[in-house]
C-alpha cells in the first residue's frame, strides 16, 4: 500500500509539473478566469456539476478509480491512542478517525469526530466546544424543533474545527435503565427517539457534514459489549429498537449508519446480514454506508457479504486482506464497488465535496445561548407541592447543598465527553464538572436573599445550614460513562442519606437531579420539589436557576419511566460477562460472542412493560409538571382512505403562559397481542393564560401496525382501535374508539 501511495504521489507530481509548463506557456487572453476555471474542473472533473444527483456523480468517480484507491475509502487510517501506530495518522484532524480523499478527481478526506451531545476533544485543536444538554435532555423537550437547533450546532461546529462527519446520532432505546450510555440516547419509545434524532441529524447534515445515526443494533448495555449476544425475535426487535432506527433514517435520511459491538442472534452486527442487508438497505431502502464501530469488524468475506462498508478505524480486514480476497475472486469486485460507490455518494449528498471544510472561528456566545435555552426546555418538574417557584420577595434565605454545586455541574462520559474550558483531554471514564455554578446563579437572580453553601460531605453540618434557610435546595448527581454500566439506579456517594438528613431539618427542601437516566427516590415523600436538569451542558446552571425562580415555566416530559426499583425492570439483574471472559481478538475471524442476555420482554421496553406487568412506577413515561394547569377536551377521531388524524382541545387553566405536551397512544385490538398502548404522535402546544387551542394530530399508519413475521412487513390488524389523549402516559382523560380495516 505504501508503495502505491508514493507511486501516485509522483505521477501526480509529473502531472502538475507538465500542466505547470502548459500555463506558463500560454499566452494570455482577458477573461473572467474563475468562470474559465470552473469550466475547466467540469471538463476534467464532470462529477462536480452539482446539478447531478448523488448517485449519477458517485457512478462517474467510480469509473475512474483504481482498485487500491477503492481500497483506500473502505478503511481508517488510525486514531491517536488506538492499536498499532499508522504510518499517515499525521493527516488526522484530531479526531476519531479519518479516511484518505482522492485529490486527483477531487474527493475530499472524511475527518471525523465523535460529536454526541457536542464536539469531542476540541482542546487538541487549540479550540472550544459548547456542550449541549445530554441527548436524553434533549428528548425530555419532545421538540422537533429544539432537536433541529441542537443539530445545526454540532453540525457548524464541527466544521468550524475542521470536521466532516459526525459521529453522534445514538438511538439505542433505554431497555435497560442501568446502561451507562444511557444519556447518550433518546429515552425508551421508538417513536419519540427516532423523532428526535432523525431531526437532530437532518438539521446537523445540512450543514455539510456527514450524518451519522448509531449503534445499529440492540447495543442497550455497555457491559461485555463487544462480547455479548443480543437474542430477540424479530418482530419484537423490528418493533422496539429497529423502529427507532426506522423512523429517524427516514425523517433525517443520514448518509451514514454505524454497526454495533454485540451480536445479535448470533452474528455480530456489523457482519449481520438480516440487520445490515435484509433490514437497512432493502427493507428500508438506506443510500448511505455502514462504518463499523471503533474495533467493531470481525471479518473481511463475511463482513463484506453482509454489507458492512468501511471498517474503522484501521485497516485489520478492509486493507490489504479485503485487496487480496478481490484480487483472487473470494470478494466479487462489483461488492467493492459496491462498498464505494455508497461511501462516494454519501460525500455528494451530504455535501462535502461542493462545501469543504474550511477552519473558523467558534460562535462561543450563540452556543452557551443555545445551550440553556435548551437546557430550560429540557428540565422536567417532577413534583412540586406548592414549594416552587421560588419568590425572592418572600423567601429570606436559601441553602445550596451538594458536591461541586458552588462550582459545577457533572457531564456524561466517555467518547461523547466534551472538553470543559480550563480542563481540556480529560481522562477516559473521567469525572468532568463544567464550570457552570448553581450557587453562582441562585445567587444572582436572589439580590438581597442570605444564599449559603454546604458540600454535604458532613451531612450534620449540611442539615444544620438547612435548619435555619427557608428552602434547601440538594444538587444530587449519578455519574455515568460509555464502557460501564450502573451498578443500580440509586444515587451514589451516599447522597440518598444526605437527602433524608437535610429534608428532616427543613421542610421545604428541593432536590436538584444532575443524572444520565432514571434514579430511584426513597425520600420522595420528605421532600416537597423534585427538578430533573439531566446533564445541563454549558450553562445549565443558568437554566436551572431561570426556571427555579419562574423566569421559565417548565414544559419538559420524561423520555423514559422512573421505576420503583431495580426489582421492576424487565432484568432485575443485570446480566455481565462471564468470569474470564474477554472480547473477541480482532484478528480471529471465527471469533464468537461469549455469553448471552435474553431480550425475552420483546417489544414491551419501558412503559410498555410497566403497563403489560400491571406495576407501579414512581414517575411515568411523558409525565412532567408545569407552573399552570391544562385541560383537555372534545376528542375526536377522522378515520379515511388516507389514514388518521386525532383532533382535541388543550386549555391552559392556570394563571400564567406555559406550553403542554399532549400526547397522543394508541390501543390496538386484543388479537394484535401488543402491550395495553403504545405512543403513536404528540404535539407541543403553546398556550397563554386561560387560553384554549384545538389541537389536530396525523398518525403515522406504521405507528398503527404490527410486525408480521410471514411477510416480513407491517399490517394493519383488523379490529377496534381506542386513542387515548392526555398529559403522560398514565394521564390520559380522553379516550375514542374507531374501526380499522
Amino acid at each position: 500500500m505504501l508503495k502505491t501511495k508514493t507511486r501516485f504521489s509522483l505521477a501526480q507530481t509529473a502531472v502538475f509539473s507538465a500542466i505547470a509548463v502548459v500555463l506558463l506557456c500560454s499566452p494570455v487572453y482577458p477573461q473572467d478566469s474563475s468562470t474559465d476555471a470552473a469550466a475547466h474542473r467540469l471538463e476534467a472533473h464532470p462529477w462536480m456539476n452539482s446539478k447531478l444527483s448523488p448517485e449519477e456523480r458517485a457512478d462517474m468517480v467510480l469509473k475512474e478509480m483504481t482498485l487500491d484507491e477503492k481500497i483506500e475509502l473502505t478503511h481508517g487510517n488510525g486514531m491517536q491512542g488506538w492499536g498499532r501506530p499508522m504510518p499517515n495518522l499525521g493527516s488526522s484532524n484530531g479526531g476519531a478517525g479519518f479516511v484518505f480523499g482522492i485529490p486527483r478527481l477531487g474527493i475530499p478526506m472524511i475527518q471525523m469526530s465523535d460529536a454526541a451531545y457536542g464536539v469531542r476533544a476540541s482542546a487538541q485543536n487549540g479550540r472550544y466546544s459548547t456542550a449541549l444538554p445530554a441527548n436524553i435532555a434533549l428528548a425530555a423537550s419532545w421538540d422537533v424543533g429544539t432537536a433541529c437547533e441542537y443539530g445545526a450546532l454540532i453540525g457548524r461546529e464541527l466544521r468550524a474545527q475542521g470536521y466532516n462527519m459526525s459521529l453522534g446520532g445514538g438511538v439505542n432505546l433505554a431497555r435497560e435503565p442501568r446502561n451507562g450510555r444511557t444519556f447518550e440516547y433518546q429515552g425508551e419509545d421508538p417513536i419519540l427517539a427516532g423523532t428526535m434524532v432523525g431531526n437532530r441529524i437532518k438539521c446537523e447534515q445540512a450543514q455539510h457534514v456527514i450524518g451519522d445515526i448509531k449503534h445499529f443494533a440492540l447495543n442497550d448495555q455497555e457491559s461485555g459489549r463487544a462480547e455479548v449476544n443480543v437474542i430477540i425475535g424479530k418482530r419484537a426487535m423490528q418493533e422496539s429498537d429497529l423502529l427507532a432506527f426506522q423512523v429517524a433514517i427516514e425523517i433525517g435520511k443520514p448518509v451514514a449508519v454505524m454497526c454495533a459491538y454485540n451480536a445479535v442472534n448470533g452474528d455480530f452486527a456489523c457482519e449481520n446480514k438480516y440487520l445490515l442487508t435484509d433490514v437497512l438497505k432493502k427493507d428500508w431502502n438506506f443510500k448511505g454506508f455502514v462504518v463499523s464501530d471503533w474495533g467493531g469488524t470481525h471479518s473481511t468475506a463475511k463482513a463484506s457479504a453482509a454489507g458492512l462498508d468501511h471498517e474503522e478505524p484501521l485497516d485489520d480486514f478492509y486493507g490489504d486482506k479485503l485487496k487480496k480476497m478481490v484480487w483472487s475472486g473470494v470478494i466479487p469486485m462489483s461488492e467493492l464497488d459496491e462498498h464505494v460507490r455508497r461511501i462516494l455518494r454519501s460525500e455528494f449528498a451530504s455535501g462535502i465535496v461542493d462545501f469543504p471544510t474550511q477552519k473558523s472561528v467558534v460562535d462561543v456566545e450563540g452556543g452557551l445561548e443555545t445551550s440553556r435555552a435548551i437546557a430550560e426546555k429540557s428540565i422536567v418538574l417532577l413534583k412540586n407541592d406548592g414549594v416552587l417557584p421560588l419568590d425572592p420577595a418572600s423567601v429570606r434565605s436559601i441553602a445550596i447543598i451538594g458536591a461541586h454545586a458552588d462550582t459545577g455541574m457533572i457531564s456524561g462520559a466517555g467518547s461523547a465527553q466534551v472538553d470543559a474550558p480550563g480542563k481540556p483531554a480529560a481522562e477516559w471514564q473521567a469525572q468532568v464538572w463544567f464550570p457552570t455554578s448553581p450557587l453562582k446563579t441562585v445567587k444572582e437572580r436572589s439580590l438581597g436573599v442570605d444564599v449559603r453553601f454546604d458540600s454535604g460531605e458532613n451531612r450534620e453540618a449540611a442539615a444544620a445550614l438547612a435548619r435555619i434557610s427557608d428552602v434547601a435546595i440538594v444538587f444530587a448527581y449519578q455519574w455515568m460513562s460509555e464502557d460501564m454500566d450502573l451498578p443500580n439506579l440509586s444515587l451514589p456517594d451516599g447522597q440518598d442519606a444526605l437527602i433524608e438528613q437535610v429534608a428532616g431539618a427543613n421542610p421545604h427542601t428541593i432536590v436538584l437531579l444532575e443524572t444520565g437516566s432514571a434514579v430511584t427516590m426513597p425520600w420522595i415523600n420528605k421532600v416537597k420539589g423534585v427538578m430533573e436538569a439531566w446533564y445541563a451542558g454549558s450553562k445549565g446552571a443558568d437554566a436551572v436557576a431561570r426556571v427555579l425562580f419562574g423566569d421559565v415555566n417548565p414544559s419538559a416530559k420524561l423520555p423514559l419511566t422512573f421505576p420503583r426499583g431495580e426489582t421492576d425492570l424487565p432484568h432485575a439483574k443485570l446480566t455481565t460477562p462471564p468470569p474470564g471472559a474477554q472480547p473477541p481478538d480482532v484478528a480471529d475471524p471465527e471469533a464468537k460472542p461469549a455469553f448471552s442476555v435474553g431480550y425475552d420482554e420483546g417489544f414491551k421496553v419501558g412503559y410498555k412493560w410497566y403497563d403489560a406487568e400491571n406495576k407501579t412506577v414512581l414517575f411515568p413515561f411523558g409525565y412532567g409538571l408545569s407552573y399552570t394547569n391544562y385541560s383537555y377536551s372534545d376528542l375526536r377521531v377522522h378515520s379515511t382512505s388516507e389514514g388518521v388524524s386525532v383532533a382535541f382541545s388543550v386549555k391552559n387553566t392556570g394563571r400564567r403562559a406555559g406550553s403542554e405536551i399532549a400526547e397522543v397512544y394508541v390501543s390496538l385490538p386484543q388479537q394484535a397481542g401488543e402491550p395495553p398502548k403504545r405512543l403513536v404522535g404528540w404535539a407541543k402546544v403553546p398556550l397563554n393564560a386561560g387560553e384554549s387551542k384545538e389541537t389536530t394530530i396525523a398518525i403515522d399508519g406504521k405507528y398503527l401496525s404490527i410486525y408480521d413475521e410471514s411477510i416480513q412487513g407491517w399490517k394493519l390488524a383488523p379490529g377496534t382501535y381506542t386513542f387515548l389523549v392526555g398529559g403522560s402516559s398514565q394521564d390520559l382523560p380522553l379516550a375514542a374508539k374507531t374501526t380499522l380495516q
